[in-house]
């Protein structure tokens, strides 16, 4: 790929600043945690596995910032990093995944001295991003084979690259599709309100040289019923024990149309999404945000001032709708409460 999300260089994260695409490609420097998670709110980075990256090299970075003799002022100040990473965004799972096995780290490592953990937890939030490049290329192959040579694949939000360390977790399934030499093209919608359809997952595919057409999210049912699409795939953030699965507002909508047009629609994600403790999407929180985002298009106003807005950011799709998950250790259909739990060994 011709670019990177986020890298741990010169003790400094790196990352691509997502809202300025894709006018411009600028990448940000951050030498602290605080930082790292205003970007993380900021949407300058985003997408579960790459807010899961992101939260690990800022505690990495925190760790660096924080001043104690004994480990237990460490880790206490350790902790308070992490909350602050944990508030940016409530529904990605992969943020608190990433958090709870940097914490294990410091705990496992108590006996070296300071340093010495400082540089195990740099340690583990590379080796984190470098296993998400692994696993989408994993989740990769697995999806490529369910589409069909020549397909028409609908994709909503952006599950790319810029969502993941590289390579992506739904476009992942796509490019390995397109490199088998599928012949396939890719309608990706816009995805209001923050346009992560037309400004990212378009940039991205043209970008590598896949075909992509753009269209708006109130386009993807008509093209469904006239043929013009044959199988969707999308991301996800969170997804519980019995395969409901919160991902972009908007997924929802997709999954029921293509139902009704007896459209495959799949999940692509790795096992760091799934949240086995909750029994059903109905206990997913959902963030809401700001509505300025609704009301202004890049800071253009398009709605009356003061009108009373709804912003949340993601919406559950039931599993009923789901033809399957695609994860880096295979595809699960069917009984997801028996099947994602055999797939994590439980």
């Amino acid at each position: 790929m011709s670019f990177r999300t986020i890298e741990w260089r010169d003790n400094k994260v790196i990352m691509i600043d997502q809202t300025r695409l894709p006018a411009e490609e600028v990448y940000n420097e951050y030498t602290d945690f605080s930082g790292v998670a205003e970007a993380i709110r900021g949407m300058i980075i985003r997408g579960a596995p790459a807010i899961g990256v992101a939260a690990a090299m800022g505690v990495a970075l925190g760790a660096r910032e924080i001043i104690a003799d004994t480990f237990e002022s460490f880790n206490r100040q350790l902790e308070n990093v992490c909350d602050v990473l944990a508030r940016t965004r409530p529904t990605a799972v992969n943020l608190f995944w990433a958090l709870e096995r940097m914490k294990r780290v410091a705990l496992q490592h108590r006996e070296l001295d300071l340093n010495s953990i400082r540089e195990m937890l740099k340690a583990e939030a590379i080796s984190i991003e470098q296993e998400d490049l692994r696993i989408c290329r994993e989740i990769g192959k697995n999806g490529a084979p369910l589409i069909k040579e020549g397909a028409s694949i609908l994709t909503h939000c952006n599950a790319g690259g810029l969502a993941t360390a590289g390579y992506g977790t739904a476009l992942g399934v796509i490019r390995a599709a397109h490199e088998s030499g599928k012949g396939i093209r890719v309608f990706a919608d816009e995805t209001r309100p923050w346009l992560q359809g037309a400004r990212l997952t378009a940039w991205e595919l043209m970008k590598d040289a896949i075909p992509v057409t753009l269209i708006t999210d109130n386009m993807a049912g008509w093209l469904m019923k006239t043929g013009e699409i044959d199988f969707c795939v999308v991301g996800a953030d969170r997804i519980a024990a019995n395969g409901d699965t919160a991902n972009k507002i908007g997924t929802y909508s997709v999954a029921v149309l293509a139902k009704e047009n007896r459209i495959p629609f799949y999940v692509a994600a790795p096992i760091s999404t799934l949240d086995l403790k909750l029994a059903s999407g109905d206990e997913i929180p959902i963030e809401e945000r700001a509505a300025e985002e609704v009301t202004r298009v890049q800071g253009v106003g398009t709605a009356p001032e003061g009108v009373k807005v709804r912003n949340p950011a993601f919406d559950v799709t039931p599993a009923r709708y789901i033809t399957g998950i695609i994860t880096e250790k295979g595809v699960v259909r069917g009984d997801y409460q028996r099947e994602l739990r055999a797939l994590v060994g439980l």
